[in-house]
């Protein structure tokens, strides 16, 4: 069951046509590697995807929604990414969840299969651009970090009246420059070590920050915040605060568009599905009781005046060597999601070349390149040109739309419900063959209605918190 001859993965082009019309399909075919994930290397590529800039708006985005509609949206938002995390489980193998000999070994892999290469494309293009806003949102939160730990010395050697801030610019540009080289890892297979890493930061950061905002709380002798969240001048303001938050809660839960990438790390036996149904579970609760402590202490902590990202709000903590640490756990982390999350379109768009261009040199040769001290490695020039040129995009484009809160939002809301809902659901009433107007088919696509409507909402409330930001 490793290295089945019909398997669909990640390494090598293979053209298809769809019967319907003969367009050329691209899917991917059984890689050589051997699959060595377990529940717990899944759980560590999930942690590492969800638990990143994404959790530090949550006090934020509570603050908008109050007490009750602020934790319950985010137990929503968890409850939909779980259901539809099982649904994508059971579509990894075809067509028997668990021994069917087809393997797809991607997102955009498994639309292809089950609902045709229109859909396909649609879906590809969505979780690109899902993707690559992933990077520019993370180089934005590791240069906030990288600056705030700047200020935080500079205060604290200078006093609070010194001149200390400092262009996130110059910060952006060095992540970039690190991404360069991070990026050069051949795949998704090779970074299991970095998600390790990554989670570990992230669970230090989350901590230290409802750390902070608990003894802020202490100190302040009660909890702030309300029923109905922050006051606003108008209703229709306070709509536009709603879908921003609803937005970024979002955002906090987008690990459905590598569900797939990283079920195909896991050997067998187990079924993969089985393991992981199991990771997804382990890592869902994980990241909401996370979320829901950071989220609740937070907002219990600044209350209406609670910061887009919650370590900003400790800048002139006593504990500034602690709120220092926990940035520079943020930036580790984000060096490891910004991995998690580009290496999937890295394959695509280079099997994509690879399979027009089977001739070329600059395409298909791979050199093996040996330098003093270290580890001869793998080079291959479309590699190093095309990974070069995207992380210099996403610094490019977060030089220039550097809105922490709205681009989540943006983010969250685009991804949401197509990716996370609607393509799942389809899926499986397919693969099911689901008769229409009985009740499981009523409960789906209310289901699908509800995520539409709940995205459309977030969407239409981010962008004209971008336009509102651009303008003033």
């Amino acid at each position: 069951m490793e290295n089945e001859p019909h398997s669909i993965s990640s390494d090598m082009g293979v053209k298809m046509t769809d019967s319907s019309d003969n367009i050329p399909l691209l899917l991917t075919q059984s890689h050589p590697l051997k699959r060595t994930g377990t529940v717990w290397t899944a759980v560590a590529h999930i942690v590492t995807g969800v638990i990143g800039s994404g959790v530090l708006s949550l006090p934020w985005s509570t603050a908008q929604l109050g007490w009750i509609a602020g934790p319950f949206s985010i137990l929503l938002v968890a409850s939909a990414t779980l259901f539809s995390s099982f649904l994508q489980c059971n579509t990894y193998r075809h067509p028997c969840p668990e021994e069917g000999p087809h393997r797809s070994a991607s997102y955009l892999d498994v639309v292809h299969l089950h609902l045709g290469i229109r859909n396909g494309r649609l879906s590809g293009l969505l979780v690109n651009i899902s993707f690559y806003g992933f990077g520019i949102a993370y180089v934005i939160t590791a240069a906030i970090s990288l600056s705030a730990i700047q200020n935080s010395f500079c205060y604290h050697n200078q006093g609070r009246e010194a001149s200390c801030e400092s262009a996130d610019v110059y910060y952006m540009l060095l992540f970039g420059a690190v991404q360069i080289v991070l990026s050069q890892i051949p795949n998704f297979h090779n970074i299991e070590w970095l998600s390790v890493v990554a989670a570990i930061m992230s669970f230090t950061y989350s901590f230290i920050g409802v750390g902070l905002s608990i003894a802020t709380i202490i100190e302040k002798g009660h909890a702030e915040g309300s029923i109905g969240g922050i006051s606003t001048s108008s209703g229709t303001e306070k709509l536009w605060l709603i879908c921003q938050a609803l937005g970024d809660i979002s955002f906090s839960y987008p690990f459905s568009i590598i569900l797939l990438e990283i079920q195909d790390t896991l050997k067998t036996p187990p079924p993969e599905n089985q393991t992981m149904k199991k990771a997804s579970v382990i890592a869902v609760t994980i990241q909401t009781l996370l979320f829901l402590c950071c989220g609740a202490a937070g907002y219990a902590a600044f209350g209406d005046n609670a910061p887009g990202n919650l370590l900003a709000g400790f800048g002139s903590s006593k504990s500034y060597w602690l709120v220092n640490f926990a940035n520079v756990c943020i930036v580790v982390h984000l060096l490891g999601s910004y991995q998690v999350y580009s290496q999937p379109l890295f394959a695509t768009f280079e099997n994509w070349f690879r399979f027009k261009f089977p001739d070329s040199e600059f395409v298909n040769h791979t050199y093996m390149l040996k330098l003093p001290l270290l580890p001869a490695f793998e080079l291959n020039f479309l590699c190093l040109s095309f990974r070069t040129a995207y992380v210099v995009s996403t610094v490019v484009v977060a030089i220039i739309f550097p809105y922490f809160n709205q681009i989540l939002g943006v983010l969250g809301s685009i991804s949401f419900w197509p990716l996370t809902i609607y393509f799942p659901v389809e899926i499986y009433l397919g693969q099911s063959n689901t008769v229409a107007w009985t009740t499981k088919w009523i409960l789906l696509r209310t289901f699908t209605i509800f995520g539409f409507v709940f995205g459309l909402l977030c969407f239409i409330g981010c962008i004209e918190g971008i336009i509102t930001e651009k303008i003033s």
